[in-house]
């Protein structure tokens, strides 16, 4: 029996019929439960230490990527990519964002190592001693982050998912006096449209770019790699926040600043849509350096709507085509690159500092699954789930809770001298958790 349900798309209420559930109720009862038992591995109380770093004195807990003693730090994307999962308490979220904001940066820092920390900038990271680390490549030195192989500025993406982090507490709570809060003299709305406008922008596209002398890391999960020109997962992720600003304006009546970021949004899309130019229906990933075909970037947009409807497409059919040929996963965990499409025989991407077929030159990650998947169910509902299931199966035989010498979710692994990386990895079951969900919320594709 199939079951009508009224839901919102697209900015309007319709009327959708509800297709079978994505995956089998074991499944996803199991990815679930242990979704919830990495997010607990990867709670940091207060008080307490990892590794024998900390202790946490930050005044509340704080979630850092994983599990064991891998990233002993407070990583704002990953956190801010693991909220929709809906295991994180709106105590945590309110903590967690209320720190991110108080450690924004207010003043220019010009720093020794020569990059620079401008107004605006967010952290990429927070020490458990309550320092920021605007910067990839060390874990809690303040005084000597940064650096050029890392960029002249920080890291570009935790701008929007702080933006993300007020937005989906907001959400979960209705909690809308939070944004006139004042964190260190500003209101925290005023802090996530300063955020907003860090990042280097084009002023008639809005699409956020970088230059060679004055870069900044486009994506946390691709930090080791140097990428040009206009941004495009950067620039989905603005998309996104744009969206999220206007519902937050929404919220608090401001019906004047909701449609000036809805505005920001569409000038965003349609400028998507003409600058990245697709090869076989994937976007690359930037106009410079380091352009290949993004299958992150391109399935991320598809996933947060950021693409027109022929782009989208063709960005569906790309992607399952890639998996269908076998150039796209292994053992249901997802390359940033097709094999096909990198940039030689000695490297995945243009310019990047790990070796080939390594973390994230060329390794297999779980953390994109759930985006995979939802973009080939749009034209191919069960190739979606055989993808899905290959996936839940390499978390089973992996499985962390089996013992100390099993490590799924792992960050990301190789074939290649049996490549593993940072066990007990929170988005990779976070985020594709999410996403079913959201499979079996939405029903087949329209």
């Amino acid at each position: 029996m199939r079951i009508v349900a009224l839901v919102l798309i697209a900015g309007g209420w319709g009327l959708m019929a509800a297709a079978e559930p994505f995956l089998e109720a074991d499944d996803m009862a199991f990815l679930r439960e242990l979704t919830a038992a990495v997010l607990d591995a990867s709670r940091v109380a207060p008080g307490t230490k990892v590794g024998g770093i900390g202790p946490n004195v930050t005044g509340g807990t704080v979630i850092r990527p994983g599990g064991r003693d891998c990233y002993p730090a407070f990583w704002i994307r990953d956190y801010a990519m693991s909220i929709d999962s809906g295991l994180v308490s709106v105590e945590e979220q309110r903590h967690m964002l209320l720190l991110t904001a108080r450690h924004q940066q207010d003043e220019r820092w010009a720093l020794p190592s020569g990059s620079v920390v401008p107004p605006g900038a967010i952290a990429d990271h927070i020490s458990f001693g309550d320092k920021p680390i605007y910067y990839p490549g060390t874990l809690e030195d303040y005084a000597g982050q940064g650096g050029e192989r890392w960029g002249i500025l920080p890291a570009l993406d935790d701008h929007y998912f702080f933006i993300h982090m007020a937005a989906c507490y907001v959400e979960a709570t209705g909690d809308t006096a939070i944004l006139s809060e004042e964190v260190r003299g500003r209101e925290l709305l005023r802090r996530l449209e300063e955020a907003y406008a860090m990042p280097p922008s084009r002023p008639d596209t809005g699409l956020v770019y970088a230059d060679t002398d004055n870069r900044g890391v486009t994506f946390g999960f691709v930090d080791t790699v140097t990428h040009t020109g206009d941004l495009l997962f950067c620039s989905v992720l603005k998309y996104q926040a744009a969206r999220e600003l206007a519902a937050l304006y929404a919220e608090i009546g401001d019906g004047e600043g909701a449609q000036d970021c809805r505005d920001r949004a569409e000038t965003l899309k349609r400028a998507i849509d003409v600058t990245f130019p697709a090869v076989d229906g994937l976007l690359r990933a930037s106009t410079g350096a380091s352009a290949q075909p993004d299958v992150w970037g391109t399935a991320y947009a598809v996933y947060v709507g950021a693409l027109t409807p022929g782009k989208k497409a063709a960005a569906c059919r790309a992607l399952a085509n890639a998996y269908d040929a076998g150039t796209l996963a292994w053992r249901g965990n997802i390359r940033h690159v097709r094999i096909t499409d990198d940039f030689s025989d000695a490297t995945m991407w243009e310019r990047a500092l790990a070796a080939k077929n390594t973390y994230q030159n060329g390794a297999y990650w779980g953390t994109p699954v759930g985006w995979v998947v939802y973009a080939i169910a749009r034209i191919d509902r069960p190739m979606a789930a055989r993808l899905a299931r290959e996936y839940l199966a390499e978390l089973r035989e992996g499985d962390f809770r089996n013992g100390p010498e099993s490590g799924s979710p792992w960050e990301c692994m190789h074939p290649d001298g049996n490549h593993r990386q940072n066990p007990v990895y929170l988005t990779s079951v976070s985020c594709p958790l999410a996403a079913f969900v959201r499979l079996d919320r939405e029903g087949a594709a329209p």
